[in-house]
């Protein structure tokens, strides 16, 4: 899976502004993604594979 979260670059969204903090953060690496939660960072991320993390992506836009 992916390297350690201080080697993963995390990501907020442009769409999350710049004053909130409720969101997630995501960061791409060579075998999928990774997930955190902004507020709770030290709690770890969950990672995903390539073929989950574009399934999750399509059902989202779908939505």
């Amino acid at each position: 899976m992916p390297e350690t979260p201080h080697a993963l670059n995390f990501r907020k969204s442009s769409y999350s502004g710049g004053q909130t903090q409720d969101c997630i953060e995501v960061a791409g690496f060579s075998e999928g993604a990774a997930v955190r939660d902004t507020q709770h960072r030290e709690l770890g991320h969950l990672a995903f594979p390539t073929a989950e993390w574009h399934a999750l992506l399509g059902a989202a836009g779908r939505e």
